[in-house]
């Protein structure tokens, strides 16, 4: 768990910075302003974060547990940040990635990664007229999928729906409002996400109400959950072989 936190968390962090950075330059906002309302807001936000999930451990029952029906409180981040330092420390990356895993073929990506760049390059060049492709850009589009756990395919359709109606649609037929509106739109859309999962749990989490609908059963295959190793008997999963 500390090569996750050390390794993984502080690169995460300096990217989300640098965009707060990029989103600063934009609205005018000078450098210095925008490191200190950084360092405020991050020293401020690691007393709240802590305080906020010890209070949720404290009053919810059933918290992070997947078997609880109905409950929005799976906590999938922290189970993928459960099951990854599980992979790197208790396990070791050599019984899953490597000669003694399953998942070995995965290190081709890496290969792939580095070769995609340089296809879409060379497409441009064979085929300048289409000026499409140099608008392919293979590092916004594999890095799109590092948030694939935990988000679902509800998560990455939403967000592929309205990424083309405002970069595209929008873009090419309502420049003006595109150019007014996009960034606004952007900020409203994180902002009241935040809002409404606040909201949602003061007005219905307090109470014990909840919403039975598919929203809710994002992985919508009762054998999502079931083990994929050789051998594993779960009651109501088959076993492989």
């Amino acid at each position: 768990m500390c090569f996750k936190v050390y390794g993984y968390i502080s690169m995460t962090q300096a990217v989300t910075f640098l965009q707060d950075f990029k989103l600063g330059h934009y609205m005018k906002i000078p450098p210095r302003t925008m490191f200190m309302a950084q360092i405020v807001g991050t020293l401020i936000a690691g007393f709240v974060y802590l305080g906020t999930a010890w209070w949720l451990l404290e009053t919810i029952s059933d918290i992070c547990e997947t078997t609880a029906s109905n409950s929005v409180w799976t906590c999938p981040s922290d189970t993928v940040f459960y099951d990854a330092s599980v992979i790197w420390g208790l396990i070791g990356p050599r019984r899953i990635f490597g000669d003694l895993g399953y998942y070995e073929a995965v290190n081709w990506y890496f290969l792939g990664g580095a070769i995609a760049p340089l296809l879409v390059w060379l497409a441009a060049k064979a085929f300048p007229q289409q000026e499409w492709i140099r608008l392919i850009n293979m590092p916004v589009m594999l890095g799109a999928t590092g948030m694939m756990p935990p988000a679902t395919a509800v998560n990455y359709t939403a967000w592929i729906i309205v990424g083309f109606l405002s970069g595209f649609v929008v873009y090419r037929y309502r420049p003006d409002l595109w150019q007014k509106y996009n960034y606004v739109l952007s900020g409203g859309l994180d902002a009241g996400l935040a809002f409404m999962g606040v909201l949602i749990y003061l007005c219905l989490g307090l109470e014990d109400i909840s919403l039975n609908w598919w929203g809710n059963d994002l992985d919508g295959c009762p054998l999502a959950s079931c083990p994929t190793a050789k051998g594993v008997v779960v009651e109501g999963c088959p076993v492989v072989y």
